[in-house]
């Protein structure tokens, strides 16, 4: 079994109860769920949208190897309402790279594999730019490190808010 580390996320529609049935289809369809962070709201990244979006980490025991797992989440997004035929008029209309959506699945992490195919990337090479992945990542897997930098989540999430990226009070003995 392999470990895969998902984000859940949307702006359309009853976005938070989206996350949770994401969650569900994941499990039936994916595999079991062994940590999940908790909905952090943050602004769209990329673009301009009236509605902010929702957000998700999974970290999933899965026996899909990524390309099967690429689909599986594609077919959860769609399901779930992503029309990526409409979303990729609003960005031409637009003129910017991103779109309002009800559920996007990204596979963050599978294991500790490096791979580039032409429908996949992994590890995700947007993770270390992006705080709304990052908070939620180090709630779940704060020194998980990264397969190519070697930084661990936190050190990222540091170096991105130039501040420390402590996400609970250590615990204190006397």
């Amino acid at each position: 079994m392999a470990r895969a580390v998902l984000i859940t996320g949307g702006n359309r529609g009853e976005v938070r109860s989206l996350l949770d049935r994401a969650k569900e289809l994941i499990e039936e369809r994916i595999g079991a769920v062994t940590k999940a962070s908790a909905h952090y709201e943050s602004e769209p990244w990329g673009f301009e949208a009236e509605q902010r979006f929702w957000n998700q980490v999974l970290e999933v025991e899965t026996a899909l190897e990524p390309e099967e797992l690429l689909t599986a989440t594609q077919s959860i997004e769609a399901e779930l309402g992503r029309d990526r035929i409409r979303e990729g008029a609003e960005k031409a209309q637009s003129g910017q790279h991103y779109a309002s959506r009800s559920m996007d699945v990204d596979i963050l992490f599978y294991d500790e594999r490096v791979l580039l195919t032409e429908r996949l990337t992994l590890p995700h090479p947007r993770i270390a730019e992006r705080e709304f992945v990052l908070r939620p990542l180090c709630e779940i897997l704060p020194q998980k490190r990264h397969p190519e930098s070697g930084a661990t989540m936190e050190e990222l999430l540091q170096r991105l808010t130039q501040q420390p990226a402590k996400i609970s009070e250590p615990n204190k003995t006397r």
